[in-house]
């Protein structure tokens, strides 16, 4: 990096962007101290080009989604079979948050393409063509990324039982 300025626009973009990228990259990854490695690991790439990108919230939220399948590839997520006492539904008055918690893990489940569609999509509400962008990809594949996607995720609810709230009758 050359300029003082430069240095300063990017330590303003970090100020700017760590709370939005670490939710992304949570999302990516599934563990905070994961998503924080992702981050600083893709900011870290990003301020080696800084002087010469366009679209930093772009070019940063491709290195992550890069880098994270690439972490995802390299160690890939070992299965663990489910205890009988795993299977039965956990009552609580806590419903949105059991649910957010059945979509993350059935987000970890899809491809790392596909998760970053969904992700950069419906998580971070980008549209498709700036999801496109992001991924280096057609506004056609996004679509098609995302409708498998959702149509897995639909899959995967529709097997898991429901969650029940205490007092809820069976």
């Amino acid at each position: 990096m050359g300029s003082g300025e430069d240095d300063e626009r990017f330590r303003l973009f970090v100020r700017a962007q760590w709370g939005p990228l670490t939710r992304t990259a949570y999302l990516l990854t599934g563990d905070r101290g994961t998503a924080e490695d992702l981050v600083q690991s893709a900011l870290e790439k990003t301020h080696r080009r800084w002087a010469r990108i366009e679209s930093p919230e772009v070019y940063v939220r491709r290195v992550m989604v890069n880098t994270a399948t690439s972490w995802w590839r390299r160690r890939r997520p070992v299965e663990v079979p489910l205890l009988a006492t795993d299977t039965a539904p956990t009552p609580d008055d806590y419903l949105r948050v059991e649910q957010r918690q059945q979509l993350l893990v059935a987000l970890r489940q899809l491809p790392p393409r596909t998760q970053a569609v969904l992700v950069l999509r419906y998580f971070e509400d980008l549209s498709e063509a700036d999801t496109a962008r992001v991924l280096g990809c057609s506004v056609g594949s996004v679509k098609s990324q995302a409708s498998r996607g959702l149509a897995r995720l639909r899959v995967d609810f529709a097997e898991q039982p429901p969650v029940r709230l205490q007092g809820e009758p069976t």
